[in-house]
């Protein structure tokens, strides 16, 4: 629980939120490598244990160029990036890596891929509407099989009703319904789960992650991961929030929009 509760501290700090979210709940273990272009971002940010390289979110290998599937630009949510400067790693001391799991008792069995973050300028400055909760890191090597980005404001046109989206990512696990807090565990594999539409608004894409309704979510630990339009590589969101304990509502931020593609086009070309 010590990683839950120091980035919590921090980045509920920045955001009027209900807390930093991610890792997958009532969902499956991606023993297939399905999704490849997701992946963990890792920094030695504990101060617990100094030195320690450890999971803080996930992410997504995203396109470079419209007719690539090259990129070394791996984009995840701001809260993460910008709660690193308070432990004292800097822009360059962070690391990605795409292996299904990553055991933080033996870190060199992964492959880690070294980058730089980048933290939106105008991460948490102005409210709940537009939180700008959207970051990247450049990698230091190119990879293949990126993942596409929406349109602009695509989502305003879709039928969203009915719809499937699938959230993918590293971290805090639930399985139980009953179980309380107590059926959080932690094995650092990538897991993903689907989810049904809820609700739509400005900067937001609200999604259902009940489990008595046939969909899963995510949860505390690793926030910045993709929602994936059904089973495609177009992610349209990011983890950012949602309900407490994990259950109800996922909170995810678009990448549709204007404000993020203003950010986002400073490192890939847009569609």
């Amino acid at each position: 629980m010590k990683r839950l509760a120091l980035l919590m501290a921090a980045t509920l700090a920045a955001l009027v939120l209900a807390g930093p979210a991610g890792a997958i709940t009532f969902g499956q273990l991606d023993t297939t490598n399905k999704y490849p272009h997701v992946g963990a971002l890792i920094a030695e940010w504990d101060l617990d244990e100094p030195g320690v390289k450890k999971i803080l979110c996930s992410g997504t290998l995203i396109r470079e160029n419209p007719g690539s599937g090259t990129s070394n630009v791996f984009m995840t949510a701001s809260h993460c990036t910008a709660f690193l400067p308070s432990v004292g790693v800097e822009p360059n001391e962070v690391w990605v890596t795409f292996d299904p799991s990553f055991d933080e008792d033996n870190p060199g069995a992964s492959v880690l891929v070294p980058g730089t973050y980048n933290t939106h300028p105008q991460f948490a400055c102005c409210g709940f509407n537009d939180t700008h909760d959207v970051a990247v890191v450049e990698l230091a090597q190119n990879r293949t099989g990126a993942a596409r980005l929406p349109t602009l404001n695509q989502l305003n046109g879709m039928a969203l009703r009915g719809e499937r989206f699938t959230a993918v990512g590293y971290g805090t696990v639930r399985e139980d319904k009953t179980g309380g807090p107590h059926s959080l565990f932690f094995d650092g594999k990538r897991r993903y789960a689907t989810q049904s539409f809820s609700s739509l608004v400005k900067s937001w894409l609200k999604l259902s992650m009940n489990p008595s309704t046939g969909s899963g979510g995510t949860c505390f630990g690793d926030s910045g991961g993709p929602h994936f339009l059904r089973d495609t590589n177009l992610v349209l969101s990011l983890t950012v929030t949602g309900d407490r304990f994990c259950r109800a509502t996922d909170v995810t931020y678009r990448v549709d929009t204007a404000s993020a593609r203003a950010f986002l086009d400073d490192f890939v070309t847009l569609p």
